[in-house]
């Protein structure tokens, strides 16, 4: 007991001085970040831009689907360009153009000798860096040379994001429909939007003080960075990975060496407590399903329907980037766009796995406590019916916004938010939340007479797993921090609050709570062996999972402090993804420990698979591009979602799959399994997993690395690169392992469905009189 309490008191205060620590990231990240001007002006007096027509644009650019058509600041969809690095380069070289034609009787820079290139090159940076914001009158002030620029590179989005036949072939490599911005004025808006975010990637920010390493001397100056940390890397500008970025990445790396050592030094010298005898039969066997745990099957059918879904609008999605707007010659992209089979792809994602544990938490709680709440079930049907409202009207919602039918003025409500992962309207995210509450409340009173009941050895655990509801829930609310106009660094900040923090680290807490109490329930490990064991894994995940949110915010107004934090944090995010293997083979030996687990051998074998692809996905792929050095260059190319698919899917997506097999056994305690079905699915999904990464996601993103260091981020990004034959015949292999891991998903589906509509010769389900099945 006493090394339990030490263990609570430990997770406590790092808790406390985590989110401190993140805290006040925020409030530095706010503090540095690109400033929003009243007015952007010629040197002449013209005014270019307000700030209303920026605000007005980034509505634009939400409306169209934000984040899922290119990318801005590295984050977002990977066909399209990054918008902000693509402006950035135009711009540049249509100074640079200007330039030389003047001195050069109508040379293009590109033509000029190296010599007079590098001139014209020093000339630009010095101009393009040098920040003439005046923060007394919110004024920035242009040269007429940049100010005819932006004038041209305008009309290039104008003409783009509309539906002039002299940028139909772009539009067609970017998997843009024509007309995305029908409306004129709009598009000038947009192109305002979009000149502000390049205008802070290659602004130097303000110095200070404590800025200046070097002396002050003329030869000596300070080397400043941008509002974005110098990011995008651009050689025309002299965009390149600040001194922080090398520092950082390499501590990055040592804390890692050094975390893995203690983890090792602990695993050596703890010892597991010997002696335990295990049932001679299933514990769980005998267990009475209640009214609301048999009401969760709605639950696990919802989550097969939603995961083809995803399957479907996912294989449609990498096909754009072929044929740009058809799929196999049909025409889609007038009515089912890139950006809306890519916003429904990566929401769908999210809402299967979410909704599979959503539903186990309703089954796992009157199971534990044996105690079934009034009105219980009533709850969990409202809380189904809820997710289907929200799931068919934030869609609709976004459908309507995406092919611009919807407004701007109702957009951030009830249509697309443009951000990724957290693109649905306002309203649904609200109604979300509600949802997520009483989710809380109805896990919260089936735990509750445990939690409140005299001391038992499983009391900690269980609390373990009523705080993780708890945080799921209440941290979702991260997702409301932002206003429609909020700085982009502010929702960049509290967006990844929610993805990292609700995704990768609550849900982690849940799922070794719930891994624990099933092996527990199941008589295979003692109680206070597990307990001790949830609490220390939970320290470690959460040291650096909180601060490891960090990492995505490198370029996004981070000062070097917050820098530093994320690089060393997340660092130690990996450290203990090292040592799964250790909990692979003890949780094979626990599957393999009794013959009556051979009930519960595919859970079991799910379970495997999260510890592969925790270590291959979230581990090694993820280490790739934490460190800043590292992002620097591979934020928003293909190496990301290698990542993204191994550590999303691998992980939490088996998870799900095997919370999803273990409550179905005990919904179905007399229904016959297909083992070769499960076989099948379970080789199919973990292959095709495999062949999308290694065919396609990973040799193609180390191509544009490699074009990323060597030409600059926008090359990388371009329909000059991204149309490469090479680049196409990566994209087309992706079908066979799509059609691979659809066999698994498929299988998966009717294997569930099978236990309910053909449950097997013998089957004979507890069901009390009147009530339903579902």
């Amino acid at each position: 007991m006493g090394n339990t309490r030490k263990l609570w008191t430990a997770l406590a205060v790092l808790l406390v001085t985590s989110f401190s620590l993140l805290l006040w990231s925020g409030t530095e990240i706010q503090r540095n970040a690109a400033p929003m001007p009243e007015r952007v002006v010629s040197e002449d007096g013209s005014v270019l831009y307000t700030r209303s027509e920026i605000e007005r644009g980034r509505q634009v650019w939400q409306s169209m689907g934000g984040m899922q058509l290119g990318s801005i600041w590295g984050h977002g969809a990977y066909v399209a360009p990054d918008w902000s690095a693509d402006w950035l380069h135009r711009e540049a070289v249509s100074i640079l153009d200007a330039w030389a034609a003047r001195a050069s009787a109508g040379a293009s820079f590109a033509t000029l000798p190296v010599d007079a290139q590098a001139g014209l090159q020093g000339r630009l940076q010095q101009m393009m860096r040098r920040n003439t914001y005046d923060a007394a009158t919110g004024t920035i002030v242009l040269t007429p040379d940049r100010a005819a620029a932006v004038a041209k590179v305008a009309q290039h989005y104008i003409s783009l994001f509309g539906n002039d036949p002299a940028t139909a072939e772009l539009r067609e490599a970017y998997a843009m429909k024509n007309d995305t911005v029908p409306d004129a004025e709009n598009r000038r808006l947009l192109s305002a939007f979009f000149w502000w975010t390049a205008w802070a990637t290659t602004t130097e920010r303000p110095a200070e003080a404590a800025d200046a390493l070097s002396p002050d001397k003329p030869a000596m100056q300070p080397k400043q960075a941008t509002y974005t940390n110098n990011w995008p890397g651009e050689p025309l500008v002299g965009n390149a990975p600040p001194a922080s970025t090398w520092v950082w990445s390499a501590f990055s790396v040592l804390f890692l060496i050094a975390g893995i050592a203690l983890l090792g030094w602990h695993h050596a010298v703890t010892k597991d407590e010997g002696g335990h005898t295990l049932p001679q039969s299933d514990p769980l066997a005998s267990l009475v399903v209640t009214p609301s745990m048999r009401a969760t099957g709605k639950f696990f059918w919802l989550v097969l329907a939603l995961f083809l879904v995803q399957i479907f609008f996912g294989a449609m999605t990498a096909h754009y980037q072929v044929e740009g707007q058809e799929a196999y010659g049909i025409a889609l992209a007038d009515v089912l766009p890139y950006a809306i089979t890519r916003t429904w792809h990566t929401q769908l994602a999210v809402l299967w796995i979410a909704t599979a544990w959503l539903g186990t938490g309703l089954y796992i709680a009157p199971a534990i406590s044996g105690h079934e709440p009034r009105w219980q079930r009533l709850g969990v049907n409202v809380l189904f019916t809820c997710l289907v409202i929200i799931v068919v009207g934030a869609f609709t919602g976004q459908w309507f916004a995406v092919m611009q039918k919807l407004g701007l003025d109702y957009n951030f409500w009830f249509g697309h938010q443009g951000w990724e992962y957290a693109d649905i309207g306002r309203f649904w995210q609200i109604f979300l939340f509600i949802g997520l509450l009483l989710w809380l409340t109805l896990v919260g009173r089936a735990l509750w007479p445990v939690l409140t009941g005299p001391a038992q050895e499983s009391k900690a655990i269980v609390a373990l797993l009523f705080l993780s509801t708890l945080t799921i829930s209440i941290f979702y609310a991260a997702g409301l921090m932002w206003r429609e106009h909020s700085h982009l660094s502010v929702v960049e900040y509290w967006r990844w609050w929610l993805v990292h923090l609700w995704v990768e680290g609550f849900f982690e807490v849940f799922a070794t709570a719930v891994i624990a109490i099933i092996f527990t329930r199941l008589g295979l490990l003692r109680t206070s062996t597990a307990t001790v064991a949830v609490l220390f894994a939970t320290i470690v995940f959460m040291t650096g999972g909180v601060l490891g949110t960090l990492h995505h915010l490198y370029f996004v107004g981070s000062p070097t402090a917050v820098i530093a934090l994320g690089a060393s944090f997340s660092a130690l995010e990996v450290v203990p993804l090292a040592y799964l293997g250790f909990e692979a083979y003890h949780t094979y030996k626990l599957g393999r420990a009794t013959p009556w687990m051979q009930r519960y051998r595919w859970p079991i074998n799910f379970f495997l698979a999260v510890s592969f692809w925790n270590l291959v996905g979230a581990g090694l792929f993820g280490f790739l591009i934490n460190p800043p050095l590292s992002l620097y260059y591979m934020q928003g190319l293909n190496l990301t979602p290698l990542h993204g698919h191994t550590a999303l899917f691998g992980v939490y997506g088996m998870l799900g799959i095997a919370l999803v097999l273990f409550c179905v056994r005990g919904l179905r305690p007399h229904g016959v399994w297909d083992d070769k079905s499960l076989r099948v699915s379970f080789w199919t999904l973990n292959i095709g997993l495999a062949m999308m990464a290694l065919l396609t996601l990973l040799p193609l993103g180390t191509m544009q690395l490699l074009a990323a260091i060597e030409h600059g981020y926008w090359y990388a990004r371009s329909a000059e690169f991204m149309q490469k034959p090479i680049v196409d015949i990566l994209v087309w292999m992706r079908v066979p392992g799509d059609v691979v891991f659809s066999v698994g998903a498929v299988t998966l589906a009717w294997f569930v469905v099978s236990l309910w509509i053909r449950p097997g010769r013998g089957a004979q389900p507890r069901v009390r009189d009147g009530e339903r099945l579902i």
